[in-house]
């Protein structure tokens, strides 16, 4: 999809108003902590995506598009009409195809054939989240103030973003809120190929597709489940 060049989202803005929640799907879960073999993998699987691995990353997608032909959730996320939105990593710069834009080109190969749209963007690096201590990590509105969006040349009815991981859901709220501000009338949901479980002990399965939300609270975002 062709878009202008004439970029929104310079201004400041408060999220709150822009967007109280947005409903996600996520595919695989990631323990950073957990113990046991599944948990090892779990972290394996995390790193080879983090490096859009090109051999793992069309395979994983490719998972995620035959639970498409069981899941009428999943389906109905990816079904025709629906643009995907590749959410931009922590550095201003971008020198190569980052993550979700990988992710989101081999979501579309594989079987959605949906168009990938590069509408959003940093307008200054922010402090990277894995790497970060907690209190450090960027709030919903500092991730709001750092994207810019472009206008659509034609209208969008529906869009979904796609990231790698989602932890608390803070960059697809923010991410959202900020499309919102240039496509009013679009439905925004988010698909997040592997959700973190921060505090597990162990877990049961790397692959578990998961719906859920992603919503504005106590001034933070809170993921559910």
């Amino acid at each position: 999809m062709n878009v202008t060049r004439t970029e929104l989202g310079a201004g400041r803005g408060h999220v709150a108003t822009a967007l109280l929640s947005v409903r996600f799907a996520s595919f695989y879960v990631y323990s950073p902590r957990a113990s046991g073999w599944l948990a090892e993998d779990s972290r394996r699987l995390c790193a080879r995506v983090k490096l859009s691995d090109p051999l793992w990353l069309p395979h994983l997608a490719g998972r995620v598009y035959r639970s498409s032909l069981e899941d009428r959730e999943l389906a109905g996320l990816f079904a025709p009409g629906a643009v995907l939105v590749p959410v931009p990593g922590s550095a201003r710069t971008r020198q190569r195809p980052w993550p979700a834009l990988q992710l989101a080109l081999a979501l579309s190969q594989v079987g959605f054939a949906l168009p990938v749209w590069t509408a959003l963007q940093r307008r200054y690096t922010v402090i990277k989240s894995a790497t970060a201590a907690a209190a450090a990590r960027p709030s919903v509105q500092q991730h709001y103030d750092s994207f810019a969006a472009t206008l659509p040349v034609l209208p969008v009815c529906r869009i979904v973003l796609i990231d790698d991981v989602i932890t608390k859901g803070r960059t697809l709220l923010a991410a959202a809120a900020r499309l919102r501000s240039v496509s009013a009338y679009a439905e925004v949901r988010a698909f997040a190929l592997i959700r973190t479980a921060g505090f597990a002990d162990h877990i049961a399965h790397t692959a578990e597709p998961c719906h859920g939300l992603i919503r504005w609270a106590g001034g933070d975002a809170r993921r559910e489940p």
